[in-house]
């Protein structure tokens, strides 16, 4: 029988420890979310068979197309997600592992982190009310928006919401619709002065968007790069980084153009 050396003794006990600590990597818990492209709503409709944006003092108009915000679905905060779940997700279009706090506020209980998320939510619905009023030359005083959307927490939808207040109030201007009766999809937040914000997750939300029909996509200008990286097929980017851009960019869109590009 060979008798083996001590540096091979040291080089099997060696490998012995790294065979060791992956297996208990991989099995064992992860910071980070599993992602899926989750469902979209049209602004301009309903949600669970309630209006999503529903104005007082002020006439409304019937509108044609749809302003779709979109989202991303994600593994429950407190889940426990492994390496071999991440290794799934690398070979999957339709999934992406992400920090578990790009995805949920850090800290706290399950309930904690979803009362931060719903704050967020109305915090980007008054704030997206305001920017549309603004634009629009309304007082607050006078015309109340109410916002309804269930089950979504976070601010990534302020921007489909001022777009939609206006749409349902002001239109275009000239009688007709933001959208000139296209399915236009977008993302990203927005404070009371009309700047609009990164939110993460794009190409997901992307394909979330072209699944459900639209053909437009309205992203923030700093995730132009990931939103190109993984692009579907008939779906159209307008970057952009204000509210008077998105209107400006609609209005390109309906008379055919050139449109901003990534």
């Amino acid at each position: 029988m060979p008798t083996l050396s001590r540096r091979s003794l040291t080089l099997a006990a060696c490998a012995a420890v790294v065979v060791a600590l992956l297996a208990v990597a991989a099995f064992a818990p992860l910071p980070v979310s599993i992602v899926v492209p989750g469902p979209t709503t049209d602004v301009l409709g309903t949600d669970k068979g309630s209006p999503v944006i529903t104005v007082t003092g002020a006439p409304v108009r019937k509108t044609s197309g749809q302003l779709r915000m979109v989202t991303i679905s994600a593994t429950e905060p407190n889940a426990a997600v492994h390496f071999t779940d991440v290794a799934k997700a690398w070979f999957k279009k339709s999934q992406a592992a992400m920090p578990r706090d790009a995805v949920y506020p850090s800290g706290g209980s399950v309930e904690q982190i979803t009362k931060v998320n719903q704050k967020e939510m109305t915090d980007s619905q008054v704030a997206a009310t305001s920017a549309a009023l603004k634009e629009l030359g309304l007082s607050p005083a006078t015309v109340k928006v109410d916002l309804r959307l269930a089950d979504v927490g976070g601010p990534s939808a302020g921007l489909l919401f001022s777009l939609g207040i206006i749409d349902k109030i002001g239109g275009d201007g000239h009688g007709g619709d933001l959208t000139g009766g296209r399915t236009i999809a977008g993302t990203g937040t927005i404070d009371a002065a009309g700047k609009v914000g990164a939110v993460g997750g794009v190409p997901l939300k992307e394909q979330a968007a072209r699944r459900d029909g639209a053909t437009v996509f309205i992203v923030p200008r700093d995730e132009c790069g990931d939103a190109k990286a993984e692009l579907p097929s008939g779906l159209r980017l307008i970057p952009v980084t204000t509210l008077d851009g998105a209107l400006s960019a609609l209005s390109a869109l309906r008379a055919g153009r050139q449109l901003p590009s990534c």
